[in-house]
C-alpha cells in the first residue's frame, strides 16, 4: 500500500476530528513538560559531584509520568494522522500491514517513527537516571524525537525551504526549553526554585530572543512583501515583533529587581507569575498570527521539480559574481553559527572585565572559521551545492579542512574552561564541571586517538559517497543538515588532535602527529582520485531529478567534483603539516630553555645540574662493571 501525503482527503469521522486536537496538544504539554524536568535534572538543580541529591531524584520519578504520556499521545498522534489520510475510522488505522507501509514508505511516517522511538527510550532511561550526564543524554534524545516531525511540517513547502524549516527547528528547540523551564521552576521546591532562578534568568532571555527572532523569520518565509505591509498579515507580523519585545523588556527589567531581592516564597511567585505572564502573552501573539491567512501573491508561484527536490529554485549557470553574491540562508545551520559567535563573544567579553587579555590572532581566527562555515552553507557555495556535486565537494572541503583548522586555532575549549560559571557549591560540580568532565570521559579518550580521529576523519569519505547514503541524505534537509554538521565535527576533531592548542586527555607526540598527517593525505589521494576515475554516479539519481539546465553531464561534474577535493584537501593537511613542524621547534625551543633555567639555578646554588648528575650516575655504573685491581 502506497501513502501520499500531498493527497489529503478530509476525514469525516467526528471521532478522528475530535481526537485529533486532543492528542496533538497533550503531546505538546507533555514533551515541553518533560524537556523543563529533564533540564531542571541536569543544570537548575543542585548536585553534588554530577550525582542526583533527592530533590532532583524526586522530579526524576516525576518526569515519568510526561515521558509516559509523551509517548502514549505520539502514538495517537500516529493513529489519528493515519486515519485522516485514509479517510477511515481510526480503528482501521490500528492495522499492522497499515502502519507499517505508513512509516516506512513516507518522509511524515518515517518522522512519527523517530518521534515515538525517541519517546520510548526516554520513558526507559528516565527512571534509571543517576547523575546529570544521563540527564543531559536524555535531554538530547527527547530533542531529537521532538524535532523529528518539524522536517514534515507546512513550513516545508515555504519558498525558502532552508529558512522556514530551520527557523522552526529554532523557535521548537528554545519554546520548549523557556515553557518547560517555567513549569520545572513551578514543580521544583522552594528552597532549590530560589537557586534555580538565577541560573534560568539567563536562559530564559536568551530563549525569549530566539524565539522572537525565529518566530518573525518563518513568518518572513510566508510573506510576498511587495504586498504585505499592506495586509493585516504583515501588520500583525510587526505587531508580533514589537509586542514581543516589549514582554521580552518588561520580563528582563522585572527579573533583575526581584533576583536582587530573592528571599522569600512572595518574591519567587511574583516572578513566576511575571514570567508566566509574558510567556502566555508571547505564545497567544504568536496564536493570533497563525490564525490570519498570509496575502496570496496575485500571481501564483510554480514550484518547479528542482525546489521540489532540492527545497529552493533552481539556480542560474554559475558565475564568479553569482557564487560570491547569492545567498540562501540556512536558518538551523546560521542559528548554531550565532549561537556559538554569541557565546564566544560573551567570553571574551568576561575575560575583558576580568582585566584578562585573550589573543586577537585567536578572536581573527574564529571569525573567519564561522565566515567560512556560513559560506559553505548559506552563502553561494552553500547554495550551489544543492544543484551541482562538484559545488557540493567545495562545501564539504570547506566545512571539513577550511573552518575547523579556523575553530580549532581560536581555542574555544580554554575559552570556555576560563569563563564557565562553576558550581554554585564547593561540591557542585557545575557547567565548568560537565566540560570537564567530557573532556577526561573515557569516550573523548577513545574518539582523540589519533587512529580513531583519522577513521573519523576520512573513512565517512568512503561510507557516505561509496554507498548509496549519500543520495538519500541529499533528498531531505535533514540529511543535509546532518552532512554538514559531521563534516563540520569530524574535521574540528582531526585537526584539534594534530594542531589543537586547547586541553586535550593526552598529548600525540609530534611524530606521530606527522605519521598521521601523511596517511591522511594518501587515504584522500586515493578517494579523490577513485572519485575522478569513477565511471557511474554515486547520488543515486539526486542530481539527475533536478533537471538542471546548465552542466548537463553529470558525470564530468562528479569526476570534477573528486579533483576539488583532492586539490582542496591536500592543501589543508600541507598547512596542518607545516603548523605541526612549527609547534614541535617550538616544545623544542622551551624544553632547552627549561634544561637552561634549570642548570643556570643548579650554578647559583653550587649544585650540580640534572646532566651533571646523570653524568656522575653513568660513571657509577661504569665502575661497578669494572673488574677490581689486584
Amino acid at each position: 500500500m502506497q501513502f501520499s501525503v500531498e493527497t489529503h482527503v478530509p476525514n469525516p469521522n467526528e471521532v478522528v476530528n475530535f481526537l485529533t486536537p486532543l492528542v496533538k496538544d497533550l503531546q505538546l504539554l507533555s514533551a515541553v513538560t518533560l524537556v523543563g524536568l529533564l533540564l531542571a535534572i541536569a543544570f537548575l538543580i543542585r548536585e553534588e559531584r554530577s550525582k542526583l541529591m533527592p530533590e532532583a531524584i524526586r522530579i526524576r520519578n516525576l518526569a515519568v509520568i510526561p515521558a509516559a504520556a509523551w509517548l502514549m499521545s505520539s502514538l495517537g498522534v500516529l493513529f489519528v494522522e493515519l486515519a485522516n489520510l485514509l479517510a477511515t475510522p481510526i480503528v482501521d488505522a490500528f492495522d499492522p500491514v497499515v502502519i507499517k507501509s505508513f512509516v516506512s514508505q513516507t518522509a511524515l511516517g518515517e518522522s512519527y517513527a523517530v518521534n515515538i522511538a525517541a519517546s520510548a527510550i526516554v520513558l526507559l532511561l528516565v527512571p534509571r537516571i543517576k547523575r546529570t550526564t544521563g540527564a543531559i543524554f536524555a535531554l538530547a534524545i527527547t530533542f531529537i524525537g521532538v524535532l523529528a516531525p518539524v522536517f514534515q511540517s507546512h513550513s516545508s513547502s515555504s519558498g525558502n525551504h532552508g529558512l522556514a524549516i530551520g527557523s522552526l527547528l529554532i523557535h521548537v528547540v528554545f519554546i520548549s526549553l523557556w515553557v518547560g523551564g517555567i513549569i520545572a521552576l513551578i514543580l521544583i521546591s522552594k528552597s532549590e526554585r530560589e537557586h534555580a532562578i538565577p541560573r534560568f534568568s539567563t536562559l530564559a532571555l536568551w530563549s525569549a530572543i530566539a524565539v522572537c527572532v525565529s518566530g518573525s523569520l518563518n513568518a518572513w518565509t510566508r510573506l510576498n512583501f511587495r504586498d504585505a505591509w499592506n495586509s493585516q498579515y504583515g501588520n500583525l507580523v510587526i505587531f508580533k515583533i514589537l509586542l514581543t519585545a516589549i514582554l521580552i523588556f518588561i520580563g528582563v527589567t522585572h527579573r533583575k529587581y526581584i533576583i536582587k531581592k530573592l528571599h522569600g516564597t512572595r518574591q519567587v511567585y511574583q516572578l513566576l507569575v511575571v514570567e508566566v505572564f509574558v510567556m502566555i502573552a508571547a505564545i497567544g501573539v504568536g496564536a493570533w498570527l497563525s490564525t490570519s491567512v498570509p496575502p496570496q501573491p496575485k500571481i501564483p508561484r510554480n514550484v518547479g521539480i528542482a525546489e521540489s527536490i532540492a527545497g529552493s529554485p533552481m539556480l542560474p549557470a554559475p558565475t564568479l559574481k553569482s557564487v560570491l553574491w547569492t545567498y540562501v540562508p540556512d536558518a538551523a545551520f546560521l542559528g548554531i553559527l550565532i549561537l556559538i559567535t554569541a557565546l564566544y563573544i560573551r567570553g571574551v567579553v568576561i575575560l575583558a572585565k576580568r582585566g584578562d587579555k585573550w589573543p586577537v590572532g585567536r578572536t581573527i581566527s574564529f571569525v573567519l572559521a564561522v565566515a567560512s562555515a556560513d559560506f559553505a552553507t548559506s552563502g553561494g557555495i552553500g547554495a550551489y551545492a544543492h544543484f551541482a556535486f562538484s559545488y557540493h565537494m567545495v562545501a564539504h572541503m570547506i566545512l571539513g579542512m577550511v573552518a575547523p583548522i579556523g575553530f580549532v586555532l581560536s581555542a574555544p575549549i580554554t575559552l570556555a574552561l576560563r569563563t564557565l560559571p562553576i558550581g554554585r557549591t564547593p561540591d557542585e560540580r557545575g557547567i565548568r564541571g560537565v566540560l570537564i568532565a567530557l573532556l577526561h570521559s573515557k569516550y573523548f579518550q577513545v574518539v582523540s586517538n589519533p587512529v580513531v580521529a583519522l577513521a573519523i576523519f576520512d573513512g565517512s569519505l568512503f561510507l557516505l559517497y561509496m554507498t548509496p547514503l549519500f543520495g538519500d541524505l541529499m533528498t531531505t534537509h535533514s540529511g543535509h543538515l546532518f552532512m554538514n554538521i559531521h563534516f563540520l565535527l569530524a574535521g574540528a576533531l582531526f585537526f584539534h588532535v594534530i594542531v589543537g592548542i586547547d586541553p586535550s586527555p593526552k598529548r600525540v607526540p609530534y611524530i606521530v602527529r606527522i605519521i598521521v598527517l601523511f596517511a591522511a593525505m594518501s587515504i584522500h589521494a586515493f578517494f579523490s582520485i577513485a572519485l575522478m576515475s569513477a565511471t557511474t554516479l554515486l547520488d543515486g539519481g539526486y542530481f539527475q531529478s533536478l533537471e538542471r539546465p546548465w552542466a548537463t553531464n553529470l558525470l564530468a561534474d562528479q569526476n570534477a567534483g573528486g579533483a576539488i577535493g583532492w586539490a582542496m584537501g591536500e592543501i589543508p593537511i600541507l598547512i596542518a603539516l607545516v603548523a605541526t613542524f612549527i609547534q614541535w621547534v617550538r616544545e623544542d625551543r622551551k624544553e632547552t630553555r627549561r634544561i637552561d633555567r634549570a642548570e643556570d639555578r643548579a650554578a647559583a646554588m653550587g649544585e650540580d645540574d640534572d646532566l651533571a648528575k646523570y653524568n656522575k650516575y653513568l660513571s657509577k655504573l661504569q665502575q661497578l662493571d669494572e673488574p677490581p685491581k689486584s
